[in-house]
């Protein structure tokens, strides 16, 4: 029967004057240019009677949806979230009675093409009873942003490490451990485009186009943290 090879004795919590342990952390913040844009879309509507705010909310937002998809391939996804339908309310005498019917349908436009954002922002605020919020630029979840930053940040935690060793005259043995807290995309502030647009009257064939926005990319910070440690060799005191 042969003896089988002791283990190896576990670190010391604080490593050992042999191996001393090192722990520092390592973090980086870079800039890069927005994958995308979205824009919110707000059609309004208002009719004496429910059928007619909900035909007019109807048309709207129809025109709105073609509009946002004659786009193409600019447009890379649109969705359709809060509907609304509700009365105004008005009171006379004792009672109160419906003074008219008020409708919204919200929209929400992703972009990848950030040279006709500005013109579509444009053409939508023009429309009859229409706001248009944005935009917000972001980064795609996948980016490869993130994984260049976290790169970044790794190397940031052995120079630090490195640099405590060898100002003891030591140098690194070896990796214990490497946590990762995560990687965050800080949220992209309002840009200057951030306020609302709106359009009370249709357009007549007399009212010349609107002329594009010009919208400057929101360039986004993205920020990575890792705490390593290490083992070194003896320092020379």
């Amino acid at each position: 029967m042969t003896d089988e090879p002791n283990p190896p004795a576990p670190h010391a919590p604080y490593g050992t004057p042999e191996a001393p342990r090192l722990a520092v952390q390592g973090e980086a913040r870079l800039a890069f240019d927005p994958e995308i844009a979205r824009i919110g879309i707000t059609v309004n509507a208002r009719g004496t009677d429910r059928r007619t705010a909900l035909e007019d909310l109807t048309r709207r937002n129809s025109l709105a949806l073609d509009l946002v998809k004659s786009y193409g391939d600019a447009v890379e996804k649109v969705e359709t979230g809060a509907f609304s339908i509700s009365p105004e309310l008005t009171r006379r005498g004792r009672g109160e009675r419906v003074r008219a019917y008020h409708g919204r349908v919200r929209i929400t436009a992703a972009l990848t093409d950030f040279t006709a954002l500005g013109e579509l922002a444009t053409r939508l605020a023009d429309l009859e009873l229409t706001q248009v919020d944005g935009p917000w630029w972001a980064l795609r979840p996948d980016s490869p942003a993130y994984a260049e930053v976290r790169r970044h940040a790794v190397r940031e935690a052995v120079k630090r490490a490195r640099e405590y060793a060898q100002a003891l005259g030591a140098d690194l043995a070896a990796l214990v451990e490497l946590a990762d807290p995560g990687a965050e995309d800080a949220r992209p502030a309002p840009s200057a485009f951030a306020g609302r647009m709106r359009s009370a009257a249709p357009e007549t064939a007399e009212d010349a186009p609107a002329p594009a926005l010009d919208l400057e990319p929101r360039r986004q910070t993205v920020h990575a943290l890792v705490h390593a440690r290490f083992t070194m060799t003896p320092p020379r005191l």
